[in-house]
């Protein structure tokens, strides 16, 4: 055997190593890949296990909220139309009481007058009579000095 035949064979043995420990590197890779595709999928059912519940109870605070907002939108409905109703009780409270309160006055001052105009003429009977009694004792005082 020459020397070329013998590095010849060491060469065939050196690529039949490396060859080998390739397949063996691309085999290790291939159950690396599988491990970690098992770990990827355990993992991600586990997040979906873990994640469902919590769906589930957004979902159900969700619906809470929307319930708890219809609510308020009703009670702020029914607080408008009482606020509008108790202003237009209101507004016909005032109304009423001013047309009450209206006639009275007018009532009044037409009874104010009429006190008015019965003490002027009580007045005025009054003086009339002085008049007369003065009047007529001047009368009578004249008709006693007349001679005749």
């Amino acid at each position: 055997m020459s020397t070329a035949e013998l590095l010849l064979g060491v060469i065939a043995l050196s690529v039949f190593v490396m060859a080998a420990i390739q397949v063996g590197a691309i085999i290790a890779a291939v159950r690396v890949a599988k491990q970690v595709n098992e770990r990827v999928d355990k993992l991600t059912s586990q997040i979906e296990q873990d994640i469902k519940p919590l769906l589930a109870n957004v979902a159900s605070i969700t619906s809470e909220a929307a319930h708890a907002a219809a609510v308020a939108s009703r009670q702020v409905d029914r607080a408008d139309q009482l606020f509008g109703d108790v202003i237009a009780r209101v507004d016909d409270t005032i109304s009423t009481a001013q047309h009450l309160l209206k006639g009275p006055a007018r009532n009044s001052m037409a009874i104010l007058t009429g006190v008015q105009a019965a003490v002027s003429a009580l007045k005025g009977m009054r003086e009339s009579s002085r008049r007369r009694r003065t009047m007529g004792h001047a009368v009578d005082d004249e008709e006693s000095l007349f001679i005749g």
